[in-house]
């Protein structure tokens, strides 16, 4: 049997699919597994390189597959849908995997550590909370403004809504009452959670340095750097600032025939929390970039002479996110006099 270099895997949550290539691209494998069957084969296996795509659970079996001694590769699902030969199925996922794979070019995604994922989920946790609480807060505004009653914005009128209520007795119904009552409630408990898992976010920044020279950065805040060494890890998966940028979604996407360049709105590629933390931060930082007379200062503001603050505030996201991978590739510290050119 001819020596597997490169076995691509289609991921299941029971049964996977095996695809082995030799040196020159020959199959030697194919093969349906189990879990346990998988890594038993894998253990059995001379040292090759393992490929699957980026999906759910796909980092614990990277880990798996290192510790087992084998080099593993994590590929994004949009680049290997090219490479799929007549009809969608498992084994020719595989094997499209493995066609990607070979791809001098093709760009790989690191495999995260426990500490990463467990961050990363923290951080899903706390906007899907977000966006319940925000729906609560919403769904209260509209159930009293369907009985005549304005509310005025924001979530801190709903810790008061006791005291409204009292106003309006024997205007809403008692029915009504007991329902905004329970949807108040709920709006705390959120809320709650909310604060909680912030504070495990706070533990977790003070017991990383790498999280502390992030904070550095102007209009980086706690969340934002979090999510920032998550995604970047050791920023050695990227070649570049611009690779990072362009991973997040924060630079142009291009229509370009002919000869002639075409560029168009940001390309909104990668992790949408991410970019829409960096674009706040940008946002945050427009609002007093009166008050810097730093580089970036200047910069800001002589973009926003020119060009759309929505426009500013993307290129500025870009230039954190820019400045973010320069601090944690190179090990440095946030310079202003450096914050402009950073690449």
């Amino acid at each position: 049997m001819a020596t597997i270099k490169l076995i691509g895997i289609d991921l299941g949550k029971r049964c996977f699919h095996l695809h082995g290539q030799d040196e020159s691209g020959r199959q030697v494998l194919r093969k349906k597994l189990t879990r346990e069957q998988m890594f038993e084969l894998l253990s059995n296996t001379p040292v090759c390189t393992v490929v699957m795509e980026a999906c759910a659970g796909s980092h614990w079996v990277a880990r798996r597959v290192q510790a087992l001694g084998h080099q593993a590769k994590l590929i994004a699902p949009q680049f290997v849908k090219p490479f799929v030969q007549g009809n969608k199925n498992d084994f020719a996922d595989a094997q499209a995997i493995c066609e990607a794979a070979a791809r001098p070019s093709m760009r790989f995604v690191s495999a995260r550590n426990e500490t990463q994922q467990t961050i990363s989920m923290l951080h899903r946790t706390r906007e899907s909370l977000v966006r319940d609480r925000t729906a609560t807060i919403n769904q209260i505004h509209a159930f009293l403004l369907e009985f005549g009653i304005s509310l005025p914005k924001g979530p801190a009128i709903i810790g008061r809504l006791a005291a409204v209520l009292a106003q309006q007795e024997g205007c809403l119904p008692p029915r009504l009452l007991r329902l905004l009552e329970r949807l108040q409630a709920h709006f705390k408990y959120l809320d709650d959670q909310v604060a909680q898992l912030e504070r495990e976010l706070m533990a977790q920044l003070r017991e990383d340095e790498r999280s502390q020279r992030l904070l550095q950065i102007p209009g980086i805040g706690p969340i934002t750097a979090s999510a920032l060494v998550t995604q970047l890890g050791d920023a050695r998966q990227f070649g570049s600032a611009k690779q990072f940028a362009a991973s997040v979604g924060l630079v142009p996407r291009q229509y370009s025939t002919g000869g002639k360049p075409t560029l168009l709105g940001i390309s909104k590629r990668g992790d949408k929390h991410l970019r829409g933390l960096l674009v706040q931060c940008a946002r945050v930082l427009m609002q007093r970039i009166t008050q810097r007379t730093d580089a970036l200062g200047q910069w800001v503001r002589g973009l926003l002479a020119r060009r759309h603050s929505n426009v500013v505030a993307c290129a500025l996201a870009n230039k954190l996110a820019r400045i973010a991978w320069a601090i944690l590739a190179r090990g440095t510290h946030y310079q202003s006099s450096q914050a402009v050119s950073a690449a």
